[in-house]
């Protein structure tokens, strides 16, 4: 996906502009629910968790119209190009040295197998730049900053992290203890 376009059947077919994807992840003690390899998780860029919805929202959800049919009734807000213009403005916010000084000790300090297995690839530091930049931008500033890492690194983070053995946190918790930990700029 991350190279805009899929294969099916010996059959590559492009990806219109703009386009995501949303996946859902199932308990991994349900039948034939497999956890997907490492290199495959690193291409997702968030992992968010929802939970359960609270009793009062859990009551409307039993008792109205079926959810999949209201999406017909959705307007559309922004077009594809409002939507790319969008994501240009985001890639023009300004990162300073000293916030990339941050964000590359947060990807070595994920490295050095104190905290965890294997650390953040390449690929998740230009993704935790590019959702800062988003955070920052959708906060109505021009500049990132060390909260709008801070902000946006667990949900980056998760799924890419696993504990190192002898820890018994996990990596929602480790990942806390590393922000707490490592001095900001």
């Amino acid at each position: 996906m991350a190279e805009g376009q899929v294969t099916i059947e010996n059959h590559t077919h492009r990806l219109p502009q703009p386009f995501f994807v949303l996946a859902t992840q199932n308990p991994l003690d349900l039948v034939g629910t497999f956890p997907l390899p490492d290199s495959q998780l690193d291409r997702f860029l968030l992992s968010i968790t929802l939970g359960f919805p609270e009793p009062k929202a859990e009551r409307e959800l039993l008792t109205t119209q079926d959810r999949a049919g209201m999406l017909q009734e959705l307007d559309t807000r922004l077009s594809p190009q409002d939507m790319m213009a969008l994501q240009a403005d985001c890639d023009g916010v300004h990162v300073s040295a000293d916030l990339l000084d941050y964000i590359q000790a947060l990807l070595a300090e994920t490295r050095n197998e104190q905290w965890f297995e294997s650390g953040l690839s390449p690929r998740a530091g230009l993704a935790l730049l590019r959702v800062s930049r988003a955070c920052a931008f959708l906060d109505g500033r021009n500049f990132v900053t060390p909260e709008d890492v801070k902000q946006v690194f667990p949900a980056l983070a998760r799924h890419r992290l696993n504990t190192t053995s002898g820890f018994n946190q996990t990596p929602d918790e480790q990942i806390a203890d590393l922000l707490n930990q490592l001095p900001i700029p």
